[in-house]
């Protein structure tokens, strides 16, 4: 691997040649940015929850075997709250949008945060395949319709005592009776509603553009949970394209497809350090 200020310089480049960006984030974007769902910042928002529970993470919250829905929903509700309503958006953000707003772009994340459309990004040039912390739905998908919970979350928290929600607030589908669910994909019943299927629409006519023109893939954070939303298909564009190059940001596994390995571009360092020293003058 090159030293950081040749990827820098390089990597600068291809983005200021780019005729299209294409901008792929998991995980570990929105954790680079501050959304840590573990350590320090688990053990300021969410103390409580730790020490009556045995976890020490947001994450392994999500799959505690709660006794009760009252228990579940005063998890979820305040874990939503400081990960999606609470939180600003945030400054890594809004240095990947200074560099891309004035470009030809689009954004496909699995992130769930919304910290894109929040951070000034154009709704119509994110794809957040895998749902929004801002929704519920039918828990089995009865109907296709979406809820906005902005207001049931801050009650719910609002009304916590002993890690557990009062039983009038369990949300349940107003359809079919049955619990509701937050909209994310975990299971068959994930629902892709028309807001979905438009967005999904948008993000395929992009790339249909792309084809055979100088395209740079911006990956930030993704790993292996789900390789099959961005890492692999990102690595196919790139090799079925020879004007396209991929840009890979990523600690734990920079490494990428050997056929592409000269159309390629890896970044282990922190991703606001790296843009602040390839962009410092926006």
């Amino acid at each position: 691997m090159d030293s950081i200020d040749i990827r820098i310089k390089k990597a600068r480049s291809i983005i200021d040649e780019a005729e299209a960006i294409v901008i792929g984030a998991g995980a570990g974007l929105s954790t680079a940015a501050g959304i840590d769902f573990g350590g320090a910042r688990f053990q300021q928002l969410m103390p409580e929850f730790g020490e009556k529970y045995g976890y020490s993470d947001m994450y392994s919250g999500d799959f505690y075997p709660y006794e009760t829905l009252e228990e579940y929903w005063a998890f979820e509700a305040k874990a939503i709250l400081v990960n999606r309503y609470d939180i600003p958006s945030l400054p890594l953000y809004h240095k990947i949008l200074d560099i891309v707003k004035n470009r030809n772009y689009f954004v496909l994340t699995t992130n769930v945060e919304n910290q894109f459309v929040k951070s000034g990004f154009s709704n119509d040039k994110v794809f957040a395949t895998q749902g929004d912390y801002s929704f519920f739905q039918c828990g089995v998908g009865c109907h296709k319709k979406l809820y906005y919970n902005e207001d049931i979350i801050r009650k719910m928290v609002a009304n916590t005592k002993n890690c557990k929600i009062p039983s009038d607030l369990v949300p349940k589908c107003p359809v079919c009776g049955r619990p509701i669910k937050i909209h994310l994909r975990a299971d068959q019943y994930f629902i892709e509603d028309e807001k979905w299927d438009m967005a999904c629409d948008r993000y395929e006519q992009f790339m249909s553009q792309t084809r055979n023109r100088k395209v740079v893939f911006l990956e930030f954070g993704v790993g292996f949970n789900t390789p099959g939303i961005i890492r692999y298909p990102f690595e196919q564009h790139t090799y079925q394209n020879p004007n396209a190059a991929l840009i890979r940001f990523n600690k734990d596994y920079p490494n990428g497809a050997i056929e592409i390995a000269s159309h390629t571009m890896s970044f282990t360092e922190d991703i606001q350090c790296v843009l602040e020293k390839m962009y410092p003058n926006i």
